[in-house]
């Protein structure tokens, strides 16, 4: 499900702060959620071609 970064943010390999950061996203980027995972939402970076995990708060709600 397509959704639009609200602010930059890191993607991490893992759900967790401390795992490693794989790339920077800036506010209006597009992510791919595949599947959310407790605070956080793990799917594709499709501007940077990589796979890993953002706080779920700082992705835009879709319109209801």
């Amino acid at each position: 499900m397509p959704r639009i970064i609200t602010t930059s943010i890191s993607l991490h390999a893992g759900p967790k702060p401390d795992t490693e950061t794989l790339a920077q996203l800036s506010a209006g980027d597009s992510f791919e959620v595949l599947e959310f995972a407790g605070d956080h939402a793990w799917g594709v970076a499709p501007g940077h071609k990589l796979v890993g995990y953002v706080p779920a708060a700082m992705l835009e709600r879709p319109a209801a």
